[in-house]
């Protein structure tokens, strides 16, 4: 006889759910509806299809020209955030002590960049950057090294790079650093007792012990990265010109400065669905490579036995 199923434990996940629903199903709805209409403003709207996505996904007009290059922008900065951040993190977490008193200090002050709020991060980096008083503008134009974030695209981009380096790099060497604390310690005899080298230990036994946490830190890091908004608004504006323009800043831009809610409903669809095609793509790419290096070991343990 088939055991009674007792659905009354429903009752205790529909608040959770409407809150759900309240909270991002309605405002999606909301933006789903505002993309396909348009407005002459006083609240009055009117069907207008697919032609924002069509003007949006064009590279020729001009929405769709200044969506793409804040495409690239954020595509190139996501790349240049990864490319640093994931070693510099790997090897700072190489580098925190294992054991003792340092642990706990270290820890500390791994975890202290990232108690500060995102506009802090900005306006700190504001005054330190600045070519007048801060101590890194300032410093970097008496040893005669030209350098303006607010007139210089370079200047710009490096300071919103070392920037973001500096808030997040933390978060990626302490997920290393818990993955590698999860080894345990025979390993590393049995390396010791056949005689393998530092890379040697690196490759064979951390790293692929690193791969689900480093898994994570590259989502995490790609998503927040490429959805990037309050501190290059803080300390550029955008600027030079339209030169840290991300898809973050022209998406406010649109929607709040020009009030075209409709190109702006679009355009925040269309952000949302890179973000999670991207984060699929890396998430399917890095858990087949980990099944494929796993596939590939098992031969060798079987001849071994």
């Amino acid at each position: 006889m088939d055991k009674p199923v007792n659905n009354r434990a429903w009752w205790l996940v529909a608040p959770v759910f409407a809150i759900v629903a309240f909270s991002a199903i309605i405002p999606i709805m909301t933006v789903v509806n505002y993309s396909v209409q348009d407005t002459f403003g006083n609240n009055q709207f009117f069907w207008n299809g697919l032609g924002w996505f069509q003007e949006l996904l064009d590279p020729s007009t001009e929405l769709g020209g200044r969506f793409f290059d804040a495409l690239w922008r954020n595509l190139l900065f996501s790349g240049i955030i990864l490319a640093i951040e994931v070693p510099l993190g790997i090897l700072v977490a190489l580098s925190m002590p294992r054991d003792g008193w340092r642990v706990a200090a270290t820890l500390v002050l791994m975890a202290l960049p990232l108690l500060i709020p995102w506009n802090v991060v900005g306006t700190i980096w504001q005054v330190f950057a600045r070519a007048d008083i801060g101590l890194l503008g300032y410093g970097l134009n008496a040893l005669g090294i030209p350098y303006n974030y607010t007139g210089d695209t370079l200047s710009a981009w490096i300071t919103i790079v070392v920037m973001d380096v500096w808030h997040w790099t933390s978060l990626v060497a302490l997920l290393c650093y818990a993955g590698l604390k999860s080894i345990p310690d025979a390993y590393y005899q049995a390396a010791r007792i056949d005689g393998a080298s530092r890379w040697a230990i690196f490759t064979t036994i951390q790293l692929p012990k690193m791969k689900r946490v480093l898994l994570i830190a590259v989502l995490l890091r790609f998503m927040d990265s490429f959805m990037i908004y309050t501190e290059p608004f803080v300390l550029t504006g955008g600027g030079p010109g339209n030169a840290t323009t991300f898809l973050s800043i022209d998406l406010v831009k649109l929607a709040l400065g020009q009030f075209d809610l409709g190109k702006a409903a679009a355009m925040s669809l269309v952000y949302n669905l890179i973000v999670l095609a991207l984060c699929w793509v890396f998430y399917t790419v890095m858990t087949h490579s980990g099944q494929d290096h796993a596939s590939s070991e098992r031969p060798d343990q079987g001849s071994a036995a």
